[in-house]
This record gives structure tokens, sequence and C-alpha cells, in this order.
């Protein structure tokens, strides 16, 4: 009875023709929806998407890529150190040496100031001890003429004091 109601479109029922446009006008909404909207609107989230997708590969490259800088970064300043480090033990050796080098220079200029001092102080004790014995000589030839009252020459009387003074020298 219900559905002889519902067939024959009698009260206050369903009305078939009702249902079928219903449908018609919601199958035609929801196309339509699939075409102007919900079509774009995959496409703006698939878009979406590959922008979040691209996002992270870029930001996963540029983690990467500032690692490896950093990689880099971290040899330089490795090498950089060892660098420093080898120059460092440069100078110490090369002021060592020089250091050596100037002692070296000081010690034979020193020893070479010595002996020349030394020399010139013989030359010097040399001259005074031939003007000494030159003045004894001739304080001897003046005391010896004095006390033999010119017997002997003057001549003679120096060599033979020279002899004397002479062999007093060789016999120290």
């Amino acid at each position: 009875m219900f559905l002889d109601h519902l067939v024959l479109g009698a009260g206050t029922g369903f009305n078939s023709g009702d249902i079928i446009a219903t449908l018609v006008i919601f199958l035609v909404l929801m196309l339509l929806l699939k075409k102007v909207a919900w079509g774009p609107l995959m496409g703006i989230m698939q878009q979406r998407e590959e922008l979040v997708a691209s996002e992270i590969e870029a930001a996963e490259k540029a983690r990467k890529e500032s690692h490896q800088f950093l990689e880099e970064q971290k040899s330089i300043l490795k090498e950089a150190r060892t660098e420093a480090q080898t120059i460092v033990e440069g100078a110490k050796k090369q002021g060592e040496l020089q250091k050596e080098e100037i002692l070296t220079a000081a010690r034979t200029e020193a020893n070479r100031l010595k002996e020349s001092a030394l020399r010139e102080i013989e030359s010097e004790k040399e001259k005074a001890i031939a003007a000494v014995r030159d003045e004894v000589v001739s304080l001897s030839v003046l005391a010896a003429s004095k006390v033999l009252s010119k017997e002997i020459s003057e001549a003679d009387n120096r060599a033979l004091i020279e002899e004397t003074i002479a062999k007093a020298g060789e016999a120290r």
C-alpha cells in the first residue's frame, strides 16, 4: 500500500519524478563541482604538495651543502694550523741558527781582539825592553867612561855592554 502511493504519486508521499529530478540535479551539480571546484582544488593541493616536497628537497640539499662546507672549512683550518705550526717551528730553528752564528762570530771577534791585544802588548813590551836596554847601555857607557876616564872608545864600550846585556837576557 505504501508503495502504491509512491508509485502513483498520490498524497503527501514521495514523488518519483521529484526524486529523479533531484538525483539528476545532484549528479549534474557533482559533475560541475568536480570540474569547476574539485579539479582546481586538487590541482592546488597537488601544487602545494610539490612545493612542500621541493622545499624539503632544497632544505636537505642546503643541509648537505652546509655540512660539506663545514667539513671543507674544518679541513682548511686544520691545514692552516699545521702550516702555522710549521712556520713557527721554522722561525724557532732559524732563530737558534742565527743565535749560534752571532755567538760564534762574537767569540771569533773576541779571540781576534784578544790575540791582537796580546801581540800589541808583546810588541810594546819588546819596545820597552829595547828602550830600557838602550837606556842601560847609554848609562853604562856614561858610567864606564867616567870610571875609565876615556881609556876605551865609546863604540867599543857600547859593543861590550850590549854583548853583556844580551848574554844576561839569554841567561834568563
